[in-house]
This record gives structure tokens, sequence and C-alpha cells, in this order.
């Protein structure tokens, strides 16, 4: 780990350790989600369809509304999980997450060293674009299970 240009200037925040510290993991999280749904049987080549999709039950009666977007704002159609995965697209890791089942998808993230997402309460489907807040010291740990094969 570096630090900053001035571990002792304060001014700017020198002793502060950002790989320590929680922050939003963004997609880098997806991996995670889909090994799970791998587990559950889900296969790469397992077929997803990437296209606008309303997740909330409630919404059509005035509820909440939970549709994500991709990043270029398109949507690509049927798609292999594997493909979704290595395109890193949004709706169908949402779908992921899903098929996974949120409290099995948190139970392996904790298992591959995420401690910081411990309420399964605060999570929904965001989750798996980033929704929580993890250590990137803890995520550099989680990423270090696909590197030694499980």
């Amino acid at each position: 780990m570096v630090g900053s240009r001035d571990y002792f200037d304060e001014e700017i925040d020198g002793n502060f350790n950002i790989a320590t510290t929680k922050r939003q993991p963004g997609s880098s999280i997806k991996p995670i989600i889909y090994a799970e749904a791998f587990n559950k049987g889900y296969r790469p080549e397992t077929v997803v369809f990437d296209v606008p999709t309303e997740f909330s039950a409630t919404c059509a009666s005035g509820g909440n509304c939970y549709s994500p977007v991709n990043y270029d704002g398109k949507f690509n159609g049927t798609m292999s999980l594997r493909n979704a995965l290595a395109q890193s697209v949004n709706v169908p890791a949402v779908k992921a997450l899903y098929l996974a089942g949120l409290n099995d998808s948190l139970s392996l993230a904790r298992r591959m060293g995420l401690e910081t997402l411990d309420d399964p309460s605060r999570y929904g489907l965001t989750l798996v674009l980033g929704g929580g807040e993890v250590r990137p010291i803890d995520m550099a740990t989680a990423y270090t299970v696909f590197a030694n094969e499980g």
C-alpha cells in the first residue's frame, strides 16, 4: 500500500489509509455474486435476458420501483452468464443475484473475506451493483479465492 504524498500533512489527510476504509465496490463485487449463482447450479452457459426489467412487485401499485439500466443505456437481449459477467452488464447481474439469493450471496462474500457486509437487512438487489460498503483490502482478499481456485 502506498501512502499519500505527505503522510504527516493533516491538511490533506495524509495519514488516512483508504485501503482499510469502507467504500462502495461498484461492479467489482459482481464475480462474487456470480460465483454463488454457480454454486447453486447455474452454469456459465445459462441464458438470461438483458431487457428492461422491473424488480419490485409493488411498483405497479405505487410502491418503490427498481429498474436498473446498463452503463451504456442499451440492452443486449439474451446473454449467457459468462458474457454478462465478462462485459459487466448490470441487468443480468441483478438477475444473477436474484437467482443466487441475497442471504447466500452475502454468506459467500463473508467467507471470502468481505466482513463488512454483515447486516442482510441493509441490502437488496442493488448489492451486485455496489450497493454495500467493503474495505478495498478485503476485496483484494476476496479475489485471492478466485486466484487460488476456491
